[in-house]
């Protein structure tokens, strides 16, 4: 015959303790207490899925065996929880106490139930200091982000950003603010931009701050310089290539085109200072009659060979 049901009661809405506080986790229970009773504690950090729990303490055979890391601040409200009451005591809670906490009854041979209560527990941490950074570029009619983080705080911290000396409203456009990451955005800056600026990090537990000094400056004349000379050589480099580029196609299009005239050479014509009895001799050798030179052209020749002295 199975033993009567166990029923466990935990608290149904979360739990939170500042940090270094004690911390009291309600559990009680309903049954019949008998010689297997048994009672376990256990945690499982934030995102971990119940099967990852790590045991705090046990009860079993009338002894408590505190266990684990938090063993040294881990006590039971009723020693021996034996009356129906099973609620856990955890001293100077820390940030990494943040977590579902197991109550676990058992008390065989009642396997109809699980006797499991979970239990979650907050730990409440004022925001750490902030740290205040900026990014962007600083002069006149430039954008600038104003960023501010703390490595601490739970509740998760909300950012505010003050302008110190301004009215806390700012012209519209001109700064952006987002509480939840904590940065500002400064457009269309000026010289009125300038100052030191403030950002408050605040929970239900406090506030910290940090600060920055911003100094908006106007341009460099040196580079503007720079820039209007570059943009004056720009424009003298395209002007002198568009020039060169209309000057080709004005003197191509005056250009006459090339014919071949009666005084081109053929391939047949015979070459400067060779006489034509050579070639009427090349002539003969392949078969053709050979003519006698004249005289004339014997004359020619000889007045072009170079006289020896």
């Amino acid at each position: 015959m199975p033993g009567p049901a166990v029923e466990v009661q935990v608290p149904a809405e979360p739990l939170s303790t500042p940090v270094g506080k004690t911390a009291e986790l309600t559990c009680s229970y309903s049954t019949s207490v008998g010689d297997n009773f048994a009672l376990e504690w256990s945690f499982v950090q934030p995102g971990e899925p119940i099967s990852a729990s790590h045991p705090i303490l046990y009860f079993t055979n009338g002894h408590l065996y505190p266990t684990g890391s938090k063993a040294e601040r881990a006590s039971l409200l009723q020693d021996p929880p034996t009356r129906g009451v099973a609620t856990l005591k955890l001293t100077d809670v820390h940030p990494s106490d943040t977590g579902t906490y197991l109550c676990n009854v058992n008390n065989p041979p009642d396997f109809y139930t699980n006797g499991l209560g979970l239990i979650n527990l907050t730990v409440l941490v004022p925001p750490s200091r902030p740290l205040c950074s900026q990014s962007g570029q600083t002069s006149v009619g430039g954008s600038a982000a104003l960023r501010c983080s703390s490595s601490e705080g739970a509740p998760r911290p909300v950012y505010n950003w003050v302008h110190l000396g301004f009215s806390p409203t700012p012209s519209p456009g001109s700064m952006v603010q987002d509480e939840v990451s904590g940065q500002l955005l400064l457009t269309n800056l000026s010289l009125t931009s300038s100052g030191t600026y403030r950002c408050v990090a605040t929970n239900q537990m406090g506030s910290a701050s940090c600060e920055l000094t911003l100094s908006v400056t106007e341009p460099s004349k040196g580079r503007m310089a720079g820039a209007v000379i570059g943009v004056l050589l720009g424009v003298l480099f395209l002007s002198i290539a568009a020039f060169c580029l209309m000057r080709f196609q004005k003197e191509r299009r005056k250009r006459p085109k090339e014919t071949y005239g009666g005084s081109d050479l053929r391939e047949d014509a015979i070459a400067p200072g060779i006489s034509e009895q050579t070639s009427l001799r090349a002539d003969s050798s392949s078969g053709l009659p050979e003519r006698t030179p004249s005289a004339s052209t014997v004359t020619t020749t000889k007045s072009k060979l170079p006289m020896l002295v």
